[in-house]
């Protein structure tokens, strides 16, 4: 069996994922980036048995020079990973550690048109951990509070360290944590809501990425944008599974 590897090297993760020349997933692996991402690839790589990989994310350009691959834009590994998951999928939505990204696709799955958000934490994986923490929860936590809460408050604030400095003050006069939690999950669903109808305004929206294991952004966003959110196994892993794919040759 021959086996083809991709590797997604996020600013918070890696994601490495080993298919077959059928495009069948072998292996996954998962490791926080750290400081030394290269030397953690090099230690994931140690551990699978491939031919020929390829190399996507915010660090893909340095792997390349490592290791001598090839590499892939995250539009488009993404858009490969969300289509093989969802084969009819026109729209994907990836909100990962510190970006965001919708990507409209054509019927034969190629890149149609994507906007993405890479200069700001606001609406990312990033901002909701912060927000988390400033509330004293956990992310499970967070997400299952704003989910019970029976009210929100709006957050005025999209810039992270404003929104913290708001979260804190709410905190301060008292209000409810649910309701904040509930609220801040919401300006992120304000957020990419207007991402997306820059790219597409109708059809199912496949939600990848670590947030899209968050459950309430999935009915938040259900509610907000009036679309079916379908969320793949394992989202985080959807770059790393497309980059593999194309590695591959099955674009």
């Amino acid at each position: 069996m021959r086996g083809f590897a991709g590797i997604d090297i996020g600013s918070r993760s890696i994601e490495l994922v080993v298919v077959d020349d059928a495009g069948q997933v072998q292996q996954r692996l998962q490791a926080d980036t750290g400081f030394d991402p290269m030397a953690e690839a090099k230690r994931m790589l140690a551990q699978v048995e491939y031919q020929q990989i390829m190399a996507t994310g915010y660090g893909r350009n340095l792997f390349e020079i490592s290791f001598d691959a090839t590499t892939v834009t995250e539009i488009k590994a993404h858009a490969r990973g969300a289509r093989a998951c969802f084969p009819t999928a026109e729209t994907v939505l990836d909100i990962g550690g510190q970006d965001s990204k919708a990507i409209a696709l054509f019927a034969t799955g190629k890149v149609k048109k994507f906007e993405m958000n890479d200069r700001c934490a606001a609406g990312t994986g990033k901002f909701l951990e912060i927000m988390a923490k400033a509330l004293g929860f956990s992310l499970a936590e967070f997400s299952e509070q704003a989910l019970a809460a029976t009210s929100d408050i709006n957050i005025s604030s999209m810039c992270t360290v404003f929104a913290e400095s708001e979260v804190t003050s709410l905190i301060g006069r008292g209000q409810d944590r649910q309701a904040i939690a509930r609220g801040l999950h919401q300006s992120v669903v304000r957020r990419v809501k207007t991402m997306l109808n820059r790219v597409s305004t109708d059809g199912d929206i496949v939600f990848t990425g670590g947030v899209a294991n968050n459950a309430c952004m999935v009915q938040f966003l259900e509610e907000t944008l009036q679309r079916q959110v379908l969320v793949p196994p394992q989202p985080q892993f959807i770059g790393a599974y497309g980059a593999a794919l194309l590695a591959a040759g099955l674009d």
